[in-house]
């Protein structure tokens, strides 16, 4: 008697479904795959994204959302911010949606001249052990030590 009609489901079936001018889909798709991680405000009425001029915050968001539901991104939220840090996974993704070589790589992945000098500082010294000794702070105070203070010797209530 009532038959319900049929509604297209693909495009609704996750909740934070949005539509995104593609210009800022491609924006927020190439930071991403540059930087390797991405940070965004938790205010979804901020008119810019910080890194991104002409694209809202609440695009980044909902974009990054959704990236973690596939496994692209992994996300850290603190401090009233959200941060989405690229996977193996998400880096393939956009290399085939940007089409991008597979020699480009995103920063994150990339190794720093000052870090490879460290290294190689680091290689020419002899080893020094990391030995469970006692270290600097035994005798003052913590676990097991004896405790002091300004009472005579006796228990408190004495």
């Amino acid at each position: 008697k009532f038959s319900v009609p049929a509604t297209n489901t693909t495009f609704f079936s996750h909740p934070t479904a949005m539509l995104v001018p593609t210009k800022d889909r491609v924006a927020v798709f190439q930071y991403l795959f540059r930087e390797g991680v991405i940070v965004a405000k938790n205010d979804t009425q901020l008119k810019s994204h910080p890194d991104l001029a002409d694209v809202r915050n609440l695009y980044v968001i909902k974009l990054m959302d959704g990236f973690v539901v596939n496994g692209y991104v992994r996300k850290t939220y603190a401090w009233q911010h959200h941060y989405y840090y690229i996977t193996n996974e998400g880096i393939e993704y956009l290399r085939d949606y940007l089409h991008l070589p597979a020699s480009i790589v995103p920063a994150t992945l990339k190794r720093s001249a000052r870090f490879a000098r460290s290294e190689q500082v680091r290689d020419d010294r002899p080893s020094r052990g990391r030995g469970r000794g006692r270290g600097r702070g035994f005798g003052r105070g913590g676990r097991g030590a004896p405790r002091g203070g300004d009472r005579g010797g006796g228990s408190y209530r004495s």
